[in-house]
This record gives C-alpha cells, structure tokens and sequence, in this order.
C-alpha cells in the first residue's frame, strides 16, 4: 500500500514539473508573440510550482 501512494506522489510530482515547464514556454511564447506576459501562463506557473512543493512534502512525509 505505501508503494503505490509513493508511486502516485512521484507522478504527481513529474506532472507538476510539466505544468510549470508548459507554463515557462508559454511564458515565453507570449511575450514573443504579445510582447507582454498573460494572466494564464503566470498561473500555470504558479499552480505547478505549488503543485510540486506540496507534493514534495506529502512524498518527504511518507518516507520518514
């Protein structure tokens, strides 16, 4: 049971790094294209990079 919630926090964690890594090229994409940042990217961002504390702490609290 407790490899399969490691394995799920793992794949959370992984998910979380692509949103933030779509979030970036498309940071970019806009300010390319826009020549200004939008609202969406700024929170793609943002959501990932909680997304990805959040299970970086539920995974280090399972482990101890």
């Amino acid at each position: 049971m407790k490899k399969v919630n490691t394995k799920k926090l793992k794949t959370h964690s992984l998910l979380s790094i692509l949103t933030i890594v779509f979030g970036v090229a498309f940071l970019i994409f806009m300010i390319v294209v826009e020549d200004e940042p939008g609202t969406i990217p700024l929170l793609l961002i943002v959501a990932g990079t909680g997304w990805y504390f959040i299970t970086r702490y539920r995974l280090r609290s399972k482990e101890t």
